[in-house]
């Protein structure tokens, strides 16, 4: 098995990738190996290697919330009762976050950026047209993740598996410093992980790291050993998309 894990930025120059090769092992355990890690990667390298791995995670919204379309089509169309609907601070959160979002806070007390009120819009448009090209090559992949595409999201997984994800991203000298202690924290939690040379470019990048992270997840998410929609979740899963957060440890990870 190939997992691919894609850390989605709007742009190409921050968007990294990292793909882990699960090999079945004689003990009952699979090695893995980091097999390829990439930074500044567009469009078409995503979809080259998405045809490669059997399951991606990609750390980005794949959908919107089912309310916001109503909304800026009864804005657009001067209706005022879908617009009316959302007065108040209550009914802007139900166009703002997912109910994959207010799940995700529930579970691990993280409140994931907006999708349609914050910096991920962007990157969640990129995101969009990817999945267009995908689909052209490899069909439709379902939102909620029961395909080859689940969406990821790096700081809960860390937290779930009992790694200090707080405070890591960013360029300066404390970033850093935190970036490497989480490196090394999860190479003591995870030593079947074969970095393959690649460890001074993750001590050096919060993109990559993530992307890992995310490759991760895409492991458990192949696996079923994620937390699933359920019937009050399934059906804004399919449209909204959802994120997957492991219900594995770490080191269930290589286990056949």
């Amino acid at each position: 098995m190939k997992t691919l894990g894609v850390d989605l930025a709007a742009a190409t120059k921050k968007t990294a990738v990292a793909v882990i090769e699960w090999d079945r092992g004689t003990t009952g355990r699979c090695s893995a190996r980091l097999a390829h890690l990439a930074l500044d990667v567009d469009d078409q390298e995503i979809v080259d290697l998405f045809g490669t791995c059997e399951m991606t995670g990609v750390d980005c919204p794949v959908g919107w919330p089912d309310a916001l379309i109503p909304f800026l089509t009864g804005h657009l169309n001067n209706m005022t009762a879908p617009v009316l609907e959302h007065d108040g601070i209550a009914g802007r959160r139900l166009l703002a976050y997912r109910d994959t979002d207010r799940f995700v806070t529930r579970e691990t007390g993280l409140i994931p950026l907006s999708v349609s009120a914050d910096r991920l819009a962007h990157p969640a448009m990129r995101c969009a047209v990817i999945q267009a090209k995908i689909a052209a090559l490899h069909r439709p992949q379902p939102r909620d993740g029961s395909g080859r595409l689940a969406e990821v999201y790096p700081a809960a997984s860390l937290k779930i598996w009992g790694l200090n994800g707080r405070g890591y991203k960013g360029r300066g000298i404390p970033e850093a410093e935190r970036l490497g202690l989480l490196l090394a924290a999860l190479e003591e939690q995870a030593p079947w992980l074969d970095l393959a040379g690649h460890r001074d470019r993750l001590a050096a990048s919060d993109d990559l790291f993530d992307a890992v992270i995310a490759s991760l997840t895409a492991r458990a998410a192949a696996r079923r050993r994620t937390l699933l929609p359920d019937e009050a979740h399934a059906k804004a899963a399919c449209t909204e998309g959802w994120i997957h957060l492991p219900s594995c440890r770490l080191d269930e990870l290589p286990l056949q």
